[in-house]
């Protein structure tokens, strides 16, 4: 599995560490909101609301160098907009979830 890494916001930064705290304090104060939400929304079996949760979510995938990651989660999106929840990638997804938790309280 992917970690997650800051390479990308380093290079948005370009040596400017305010520029990157600022960043990084962005998905900080984000994440867990949009995290809960995902999770109340897989709760209620509301297909739509899981989809704009995974489609929000999955930009930060993206920013913390999880490539792989952000690719699995527009599958899992495209899936949920036809009404698929498909419990791979559910359980791939939320696996992801945790990891960028964890990795959030290290930096």
């Amino acid at each position: 599995m992917e970690k997650p890494n800051l390479i990308y916001i380093d290079k948005l930064a370009r040596g400017d560490e305010s520029i990157k705290k600022t960043l990084i304090d962005v998905i900080k104060s984000e994440f867990p909101g949009e995290k809960e939400e995902y999770y109340q929304s897989l709760k209620n079996k509301d297909f739509r609301k899981i989809e704009d949760n995974v489609h929000r979510i999955k930009h930060k995938f993206s920013i913390l160098g999880l490539e792989k990651s952000y690719k699995m989660a527009n599958e899992f999106e495209h899936n949920l907009r036809e009404q698929v929840l498909n419990l791979k990638e559910e359980k791939d997804f939320d696996k992801i979830l945790i990891a960028i938790s964890k990795y959030l309280k290290t930096i």
